[in-house]
């Protein structure tokens, strides 16, 4: 082989050998973006053991849920016990998200996905206030686009990550407890009047009335009575039974004023039981289908009968619950009332129901 030769192949392997680079090049550029994620976690490193508090913002309210021990509270509300089940599983939620896909994108993208100021930033802080892992919660993904989109459960959601502008992350989870409203994660237990004595209506106009019983069994009383009017039992049951396990809708903000909530002029009911307890209830204005309400619960359990210690560890266990209930402004569904709130005529039998 003489020089010439050599130097010929020389320059052939060196541009076959660029040309194998430019094509490897092309390649990467034409890569799906990130596509060696797929599948990988998309908080890396987020401890739940580590998170101490939860920072929701929506672009028109925010939500903090902070832990105290073994029991995590709203602070928005004033402290207002969250559902611990919840919490957790939005916690082990979020550990658990993995990355389905992965799609550059542009400001009017983002935008168009709710990741910009219009989505919901979920922060994970530790227990010195500092995030330990973030992102933006956007539209629900379909795989299929529903005939409502606003009320569809959804295939998955879009997400972004801070410090990440130009990507966008699909997760096979709707993420519906991505939410700011306090009604998506406060403890719903409320307050069980059980075994009703007497129930006392007092509504702002009007007259009201009270029904009462000497025992369990005993035929319930109306009054004020009037001759020839007889009480309808079924409802004056269905009046006592509302009580027995009312749960919240909602809690309120703290700093709403009197006049907002309608708690300056209440509808009043008295509840007194068996167990020597009486429960008191404020309602106020309805917002939407819930009162705005207040209870208190007032008196030391007594118990009589053959279970009355069973009966007496049973409310032991409640009674602290129910009384802090009063700290709180409380939304209940105006359903819960419905058998309750009538005037003393509709309590009575009918006349030409009888025989």
């Amino acid at each position: 082989m003489n020089a010439r030769i050599a130097a010929v192949l020389v320059l052939l392997l060196a541009v076959l050998g660029g040309g194998a680079l430019l094509v490897r090049q092309q390649g990467a550029a034409h890569k799906p973006p990130a596509s060696g994620t797929l599948g990988q976690p998309l908080l890396k490193g987020l401890k739940a053991a580590e998170v101490a508090s939860i920072v929701i913002r929506e672009p028109k309210a925010t939500l903090t849920i902070a832990r105290k021990g073994e029991q995590w509270s709203l602070a928005e509300r004033s402290g207002f016990p969250a559902d611990f089940d919840k919490v957790r599983g939005f916690v082990l939620k979020a550990l658990e998200l993995k990355v389905g896909q992965t799609e550059p994108i542009g400001e009017k993208d983002r935008a168009r996905l709710q990741l910009d100021d219009s989505g919901t930033l979920v922060q994970f802080l530790g227990a010195d206030g500092k995030p330990l892992a973030s992102f933006i919660a956007g539209r629900k993904y379909f795989k299929t686009e529903p005939e409502k989109p606003a009320t569809a459960r959804g295939d998955g959601r879009f997400i972004a990550l801070p410090g990440e502008q130009k990507s966008v992350y699909v997760v096979s989870d709707p993420l519906a407890q991505a939410s700011a409203k306090s009604a998506d994660w406060i403890a719903r237990p409320g307050f069980a009047a059980e075994g009703v004595k007497s129930l006392d209506y007092r509504p702002v106009a009007g007259e009201g009335w009270k029904i009462e019983r000497s025992g369990d069994n005993a035929d319930w009383k109306l009054s004020p009575i009037r001759a020839g009017e007889k009480l309808e039992v079924i409802k004056a049951n269905s009046a006592s039974y509302s009580l027995n396990n009312v749960e919240l809708a909602d809690v309120a903000a703290k700093d709403l004023k009197p006049g907002e909530t309608g708690l300056d002029k209440p509808i009043t009911l008295v509840a007194t039981t068996f167990d020597a307890l009486t429960y008191t209830i404020r309602l106020g204005k309805l917002v939407g289908d819930n009162y705005h309400a207040q209870l208190a619960v007032a008196g030391e359990p007594k118990p009589q009968g053959k279970d009355a210690g069973e009966r007496l560890k049973r409310i032991n266990e409640r009674l602290p619950r129910e009384k802090a209930l009063g700290e709180h402004i409380l939304l209940i569904a105006k359903s819960k009332f419905d058998d309750i709130l009538k005037p003393r005529a509709a309590l009575l039998e009918r006349k030409d129901a009888k025989k």
